[in-house]
């Protein structure tokens, strides 16, 4: 049966493509209302194709954007379920006039796929899809019982994931999880991911006037709101990039001497980060590796500020108020809502006289750490190393997927976190993309794992 799968899927590799590239067509950007249209039609897209796979289907209503569920079963309750996960929401696409190509008219150029959402998550979910599709169009049949649960809000933060999951336990009901929202470390080389960094967010308000005022009538005699923020935020990391905050490392989980030694057989270094970012240096707590920074250690970052005038030319003004928008990627053992409070005591005490700072917009969700142990995250791995030529090397990801932490404890089965992407995809960048060979070996991957299952 694998063998006339994989044949099928092979011989059926550009209606596949096509399929592709009339999803990634729809702007299902769900951070911008002006696409709320577009999400759904996104959402009815995707059921539609369930459907005409073979599959039960349907939208279903959240508090916000809807999740696409199906479901095929065999009637054989002595057969594995898989539940795969997978988003339809994509990033929003600006600064358009980056992009080589309109983010929303995908096209193939050098054995790329260029569009937003093309490996951020469309395409990798859909190789899922494919995979079923494949079995079932050349054996009539699954090895597995199979569901999908393809929300549209994880670009926002999955804000009414936690609760659709909580109020669908029987019907989500499964073995296992497999989630492929990642990259592999090369073409050639797959990876399993056994941990997720957990986020924690907020907004930064410094005012220190009731309006903007003249510089030279008032400059040297009030304070400036854009350099007591910056002030501020100086404040909360030494020159080596640790985070000077007062307890914000007190519950960090510790690497065991094994878990380093797997960590580091992982052959990425600074060089790889200079060459992937365009960085002139690597830069980080000096005491821990590359690898060791992305996954198993908190950061505080900067995302975002502006203050004042920043249109052309000069507008001589001390500006009234200055913001930022700060995160905090979390590691686990880490609580979201301590390492918020630990940050924002950290920077009111560091605010000079005359600036008042507030707070709005806090969120956060905890890390995962999974276990590579379970019978079914074997299987992933043998499945991965049949398609890509290689075992899987075993990874802590800087990223958070927030539905892990809600499968773990709302679920509590097995996740699979295995990637079909690369590094350089550009996600949430212009010009995001995804390789053709990395779809069409995404769907062989998926059809050996339920093969394996």
């Amino acid at each position: 049966m694998l063998n006339r799968v994989l044949d099928y899927a092979r011989a059926h590799r550009d209606e596949y493509l096509k399929d592709l590239l009339e999803y990634l067509a729809i702007p299902s950007v769900s951070a911008q209302p002006d696409h709320a249209r577009d999400v759904k039609m996104a959402a009815l897209w995707l059921s539609e194709h369930l459907r005409d796979a073979g599959l039960r289907a349907e939208v279903m209503a959240t508090a916000g954007h809807p999740v696409v569920y199906a479901e095929w079963s065999g009637h054989d309750h002595h057969r594995p379920t898989v539940l795969i996960y997978g988003h339809y929401d994509v990033q929003p696409a600006e600064p358009f006039e980056l992009w080589h190509s309109e983010p929303f008219r995908p096209v193939v150029r050098d054995g790329y796929i260029y569009a937003r959402g093309a490996d951020d998550n469309k395409g990798q979910h859909l190789a899922h899809v494919k995979a079923v599709v494949s079995y079932l169009r050349a054996e009539g049949t699954l090895p597995v019982n199979v569901k999908f649960l393809i929300e549209g809000e994880e670009e926002i933060g999955s804000p009414n994931l936690s609760a659709f999951i909580a109020a669908h336990r029987e019907l989500l009901a499964c073995d296992c999880v497999m989630i492929s929202d990642g990259a592999l470390f090369s073409p050639t080389q797959p990876v399993l991911t056994y941990g997720l960094r957990g986020l924690a967010g907020f907004e930064v308000q410094v005012h220190c006037l009731d309006r903007d005022v003249h510089s030279g009538h008032y400059g040297g005699n009030v304070q400036n709101p854009a350099f007591a923020l910056a002030q501020v935020l100086s404040s909360l990391k030494d020159a080596q990039g640790r985070v000077t905050v007062p307890g914000f490392y007190d519950d960090v989980r510790v690497l065991s001497a094994e878990e380093r030694a797997v960590l580091a057989r992982v052959p990425y270094g600074e060089a790889d980060v200079m060459r992937e970012t365009g960085a002139s240096q690597a830069f980080g707590e000096p005491e821990f590796t590359v690898n060791e920074r992305k996954g198993a250690r908190p950061t505080l970052e900067v995302n975002g500020m502006w203050s004042g005038y920043t249109g052309p030319g000069s507008k001589t003004i001390i500006p009234a108020t200055a913001h930022a928008k700060i995160t905090c990627r979390l590691v686990p053992n880490q609580d979201a809502e301590k390492v918020i409070n630990l940050v924002q005591d950290a920077m009111r005490a560091a605010a000079p006289a005359g600036a008042e700072v507030t707070f709005s917009d806090a969120r956060g969700t905890p890390a995962s750490l999974v276990s590579l142990d379970a019978p079914e995250i074997q299987a992933a791995a043998r499945a991965a190393a049949a398609t890509y030529g290689n075992p899987p090397f075993y990874e802590l990801e800087g990223g958070s997927i927030p539905v892990v932490h809600d499968f773990q404890t709302l679920l509590g089965k097995p996740i699979a976190l295995l990637g079909f992407g690369l590094p350089d995809d550009n996600i949430h960048s212009p010009n995001e993309r995804f390789a053709v060979a990395c779809y069409e070996k995404g769907i062989e991957a998926s059809i050996r794992f339920m093969a394996e299952l």
